[in-house]
């Protein structure tokens, strides 16, 4: 079987064009992990961590001596962000009034069973992280309106309001004040300037 690359055979959901879409969003699963707080503070890298030590114990089991039921290689999902506001009357720009869950998509294979498996797995190995706070869940998201964004995220409110916009003009209305960004570039390797960020919310007719 070849190797599943997101940028490859899943490119209309990671890899939109820069100007604005309307997409049918399918049920994904992730490994997902909650929070609150300013995004550039310390708990927010350490539940990226669990994220991602539990994302590549799944992606190299195929290396342990009980290989999940399915298996098949494939490229570590981007971390992605839905993010909220704990308190609406407070704007968005005061970034210790965001909350979010973040999470990476994970292979089909990836079961409730073999979930639990993995996380007492890294527990053992990461004694530091609270893997506990991690959970698998299957997010549906349908109807939405999404496109790249190019540059820092304290630029983002310019794309969403192309976005907007652009439902505006097509028949389309917002139906959610969350959005996700999924983020294709490494913010620790890429200029912010250069840094690529999938920008999408849920709509209706």
């Amino acid at each position: 079987m070849e190797k599943i690359d997101y940028k490859k055979h899943f490119k209309e959901l990671y890899l939109p064009k820069t100007s604005p879409a309307i997409i049918d969003v399918p049920p994904i699963s992730y490994i997902v992990v909650s929070g609150e707080g300013n995004p550039n503070e310390e708990e927010f890298g350490r539940n990226i961590e669990i994220l991602y030590a539990l994302s590549y114990g799944v992606k190299m089991s195929y290396k342990s001596e009980d290989v999940p039921t399915g298996y098949y290689e494939y490229t570590v999902f981007p971390l992605e962000g839905v993010w909220d506001l704990i308190d609406k009357s407070i704007a968005h720009t005061d970034k210790n009034n965001l909350k979010y869950d973040i999470m990476i998509r994970q292979p089909d294979f990836l079961t409730t069973e073999l979930f639990e498996k993995f996380k007492s797995g890294v527990k053992a190995k990461k004694p530091n992280l609270n893997i506990d706070k991690a959970r698998l869940e299957i997010i549906e998201e349908g109807l939405c309106a999404q496109m790249m964004h190019i540059g820092s995220y304290d630029s983002e409110p310019e794309s969403f309001k192309i976005m907007q916009e652009f439902c505006a003009d097509n028949g389309y209305r917002r139906s959610d004040l969350t959005h996700r960004e999924i983020y294709i570039s490494d913010p620790r390797k890429t200029e912010e300037w250069q840094r690529r960020t999938v920008l999408r919310f849920k709509i209706s007719k």
